[in-house]
């Protein structure tokens, strides 16, 4: 391949790199993702061998209420 095909073909890794890079900065910096990251934050500052209290909140928003109970 030609020097220029190379330069080409970096270019488009570059950009899409980029691209990928700042999608994942955006979803991780959406306001529903708060509450999970800032618990996620104290687990080092416990003091607690077996494990933490508090269950990890997570995004989803499903009712367990309404779980199928078979």
């Amino acid at each position: 391949m030609s020097e220029l095909a190379w330069g080409n073909i970096i270019g488009v890794f570059t950009v899409l790199s980029m691209a990928v890079f700042i999608g994942i900065w955006i979803w991780a910096w959406q306001k529903r993702h708060r509450k999970v990251f800032k618990r996620l934050s104290e687990i080092p500052m416990e003091d607690h061998p077996e494990g933490p209290n508090q269950p990890i909140p997570t995004t989803e928003t499903r009712d367990p209420r309404q779980e199928d109970k078979s």
